[in-house]
């Protein structure tokens, strides 16, 4: 006898999509989305340049990747993915920033917030949070915050430096870029879930 079916439902964040007839086939297009997802996130910590006289933070993708894929994912899997990526960078897997990996790293607050901002901003979208674009600038928004939260202490007790240097140093020199992301974000995903239900109509 075959398995039962998973009953069809509306999906609450975009990686819902993906089908998954059986809960075997469920939790194996997760796994993969998991291995993928913390693949990804080390691929765009690749594409990043630190200029030293303005911070010792580099500049990366790798807040964008986080952001989006806590958005498409939902706080489990997103969950999940950083702390894989957290843990097996920290064991030695080099596909942190520019190939390092360990946790003896001034920036490595940042990566713990990678995975506090993944799991708030997919909590949101779950709860439909990247639906508008207004409620997308807020979800990233949140994400950024929380990055920052656990970045710059990190940073200034790593450095030994003043809150107000750590600020200057790991936080300033980045919401231009921020704003960017934000920006294209908004966009994104409102923009697919228009498509997505574009679709489902058309079905109907």
């Amino acid at each position: 006898m075959a398995a039962p079916a998973v009953a069809i439902a509306a999906p609450s964040v975009l990686a819902d999509l993906l089908p998954a007839r059986t809960k075997a086939a469920a939790y194996a297009r997760d796994a993969v989305l998991v291995l993928g997802g913390a693949a990804a996130v080390g691929a765009s910590a690749q594409i990043a340049f630190t200029i030293p006289q303005i911070s010792p933070v580099p500049f990366v993708l790798t807040t964008f990747t986080v952001l989006l894929l806590g958005a498409a994912y939902g706080p489990l899997r997103a969950g999940l993915t950083l702390a894989l990526y957290l843990a097996a960078g920290a064991a030695g897997v080099p596909w942190f920033t520019e190939g390092t990996s360990g946790f003896a790293m001034p920036t490595f607050g940042y990566i713990i917030g990678f995975l506090a901002a993944s799991v708030a901003v997919g909590f949101l979208a779950k709860r439909g949070g990247d639906r508008t674009i207004l409620k997308t600038v807020g979800l990233m928004v949140v994400g950024n915050v929380l990055m920052y939260a656990f970045g710059v202490p990190y940073l200034a007790f790593a450095l030994d430096m003043s809150a107000a240097d750590a600020v200057a140093a790991g936080m300033t020199p980045f919401l231009a870029g921020d704003a960017v992301k934000l920006v294209i974000a908004a966009l994104l995903l409102p923009g697919s879930w228009a498509l997505v239900n574009r679709f489902r109509n058309a079905e109907d």
